[in-house]
């Protein structure tokens, strides 16, 4: 490791799941010393997605304790393990996927390290990679969305939701945003969907009847759907025949107790899809990557950052996303 990089550094760990409480902001983690295939990272901005607080809570195990949360970020290359692709060099700018990010400095696998081009900031690349190829995965292989498709998205306003809404409205698709406030719902049409519903969680028959309306009875093609729990019935009840399902998250609760039967009524299709397994190999990652730099670098998409917070105020952070009221990216600066 190179004699620059000190040997401890800032970050936050949890030895336990909990509440925002067990969230510990340190300055004396050691710093990591990338392994074979992996390079270090010296973080300047950091995502925070969702995910996040199910590994926190406890909805998703944890691998090890103590353990540092965050899944992407960006910055430099400040150090190279053993047999890394000559494409990744020292002091290059990335954009990565990976763990361990809500530190300032991060072990990543090259497999998941993009370069980034000089015409993206390093603030836009981190508020990219999980959210952007995970709705452009979306569009393209959890249901490959076609021109003229009605769509559902719920939670249109949060991070997925509005680049969803952006690479709908690209390929011609008819968007059906929900959101929790006039204000999000407005945004979300800013961002390209077309019918603007008021968030569905309390009454179920009025949404399935409004959003049938909207589609001449027929129903949607497709839903991206991100809430879980509170939405799931709702949203599958206004899937047309043929159509598919896509349940991709947990932010009101997991989806429990499903009966499969229920989907031969319509002959739905239900997939629970995750972004690594869309760009698991070399090839898919750099193929998807290099569409996502391209349509942020031709200005068709609008990367929204919320707001980005000190590494040290991760509470704050943390209880922003998940009290639903903020809108697009939430960053951590190091």
């Amino acid at each position: 490791m190179a004699s620059s990089i000190p040997k401890t550094m800032k970050g936050v760990w949890i030895e336990k799941t909990g509440g925002t409480e067990v969230l510990q902001y340190k300055t004396d983690i050691p710093v990591p010393e990338p392994k074979e295939g992996e390079v270090l990272v010296k973080n300047e901005f950091i995502g925070i997605n969702y995910i996040d607080t199910y590994f926190r809570s406890g909805v998703y195990p944890l691998p090890h304790t103590p353990y540092i949360l965050g899944r992407e970020g960006s910055g430099t290359i400040a150090s190279l393990g053993p047999n890394i692709p000559a494409t990744l060099t020292l002091g290059a700018r990335v954009a990565y996927m990976g763990t361990s990010a809500y530190a300032e400095y991060t072990a990543v696998s090259s497999t998941y390290v993009m370069l980034i081009p000089d015409s993206v900031d390093s603030k836009t690349a981190a508020a990219a990679p999980l959210q952007a190829l995970t709705a452009l995965t979306l569009i393209r292989e959890a249901y490959a969305v076609q021109k003229g498709d009605w769509v559902l998205v719920t939670a249109a306003a949060g991070g997925v939701g509005l680049w969803l809404c952006q690479l709908l409205n690209a390929v011609g698709a008819r968007t059906i945003a929900t959101a929790s406030t006039e204000e999000k719902r407005q945004l979300a049409k800013e961002n390209g969907a077309q019918v603007l519903l008021e968030y569905h969680a309390d009454d179920k028959q009025e949404f399935v009847k409004k959003v049938l309306e909207v589609t001449g009875g027929e129903g949607v093609a497709a839903v991206f759907d991100s809430v879980g729990k509170d939405t799931f019935d709702s949203s599958l009840a206004v899937v047309k025949r043929k159509g598919t399902m896509v349940s991709f998250g947990n932010a009101s609760g997991p989806v429990t107790g499903f009966a499969l039967g229920r989907l031969s009524g319509k002959n739905i299709k239900l997939i629970r899809p995750t972004l690594f397994q869309y760009i698991a190999t070399a090839d898919e990652l750099s193929g998807y990557s290099k569409e996502l730099w391209d349509i942020i670098e031709k200005g068709k998409l609008n990367v929204r950052v919320h707001e980005v917070y000190p590494l040290e105020d991760v509470v704050r952070a943390t209880k922003d996303i998940e009290s639903r009221k903020t809108t697009g990216k939430l960053l951590l600066q190091v």
